[in-house]
C-alpha cells in the first residue's frame, strides 16, 4: 500500500483498507495484491490537490485606489481575506508565494508611492 502511494509521488496521504473475510483465505501474496489494487482503485477516483504555499500581503491604500487594487488582485487570482475602511483602506489577501513578488512589484508601481504595506494586521 506504502509503494502504492510512493508511486503517485503523495505526501501527506493515509491510506486504510478494510477486508472482511468472508472465508476465503488469500494467503500473504493474495492479501498484498487485494490491498495494493484497493489503494490503486481509490486513487484513480481521488482529487488530487496541489498544495502550494500562500502568501499573505497586506496594504494601506486611499479610497479612490480600492476599485484598481481590487483589480490588480482579481487579475493576480489573489483571495482578498479582509477589509477595513478607516482613514484609509486597509486590505489583506493571500495568493501563492511564487507569485507574490510581481503582484507586490506591480502594485508598488501603480500605486505610485501611495500604498503602505503592513506587517500586522491592525485591530
Amino acid at each position: 500500500m506504502l509503494e502504492v502511494l510512493r508511486h503517485q509521488d503523495l505526501e501527506g496521504v493515509l491510506a486504510t483498507v478494510v477486508r472482511y473475510f468472508g472465508g476465503v483465505k488469500l494467503g500473504a501474496g493474495g492479501l498484498v495484491r487485494a490491498y495494493t489494487d484497493s489503494v490503486a482503485q481509490a486513487l484513480l477516483h481521488a482529487e488530487k490537490i496541489t498544495l502550494q504555499r500562500m502568501s499573505t500581503l497586506q496594504c494601506s491604500l486611499p479610497y479612490a485606489m480600492e476599485g484598481w487594487l481590487r483589480r490588480e488582485l482579481e487579475l493576480a487570482q489573489a483571495s482578498l481575506l479582509n477589509v477595513q475602511h478607516q482613514s484609509n483602506v486597509q486590505m489583506q489577501w493571500s495568493l501563492p508565494e511564487s507569485q507574490a513578488l510581481t503582484l507586490v512589484q506591480r502594485i508598488n508601481e501603480g500605486g505610485q508611492g501611495r500604498i503602505d504595506w503592513l506587517k500586522f494586521w491592525p485591530d
